[in-house]
């Protein structure tokens, strides 16, 4: 079923320390509109879409969505690299440090732990979906955030990529709907 390439989607090459900025990533690493919480959701919404045409599509999303979760790892481990305890304190990072080291969890920006009340699921296609393009929206206007709060140029062009896919990803979403809104129009989805 998978063909794990061991390459980044999209390159991440960070050369600069920025302890700030890897926490306010981490927005999009466990947060509710993150990477994780997206792949979870489609992953678990394939299994209710009318059709193989729905099925597949949640299917190939939520796989490149974790392969947006390993960017973001790779961004928040290169932007923490190296990073004193110290540091890692002034930065607000002392609690993920105190029971993770350097290592990645799943938190958000606030050090929220991932929560699985992020994965949403209805059961409902038409209910997903509308839920699928306005998590695409705000994780959209989440990287918007992250881009307009760094200068640095290798932090913006894997962020900017993040951002673009997000654009596709809404449009797929929508497609889909109107696809089965013009196939099951007889049927109440609403």
């Amino acid at each position: 079923m998978w063909k794990y390439v061991k390459k980044l989607e999209y390159p991440v090459n960070i050369q600069n320390k920025d302890l700030k900025m890897a926490k306010n990533l981490l927005a999009q690493y466990g947060g509710p509109d993150g990477e994780w919480a997206a792949a979870m959701r489609y992953l678990n919404q394939r299994y209710n879409m009318p059709d193989e045409r729905g099925k597949a599509l949640l299917n190939d999303i939520g796989t490149e969505e974790m392969a947006h979760v390993e960017m973001i790892a790779a961004m928040v481990g290169q932007l923490m690299a190296g990073a004193s305890v110290e540091e890692l304190e002034k930065a607000g990072l002392n609690a993920q440090y105190v029971q993770h080291d350097h290592a990645l969890f799943p938190v958000d920006a606030a050090l929220v732990p991932f929560t699985s009340t992020y994965i949403e699921t209805t059961g409902n296609w038409d209910a997903d979906l509308v839920s699928d393009m306005a998590a695409e929206k705000r994780a959209k206007v989440t990287y918007e955030n992250l881009m307009r709060m760094t200068d640095d140029p290798d932090l913006l062009s894997p962020l900017s990529f993040l951002r673009q896919r997000e654009v596709v990803h809404y449009q797929r979403f929508k497609e889909l709907r109107e696809y089965y809104k013009n196939k099951y129009k007889k049927e109440d989805q609403g």
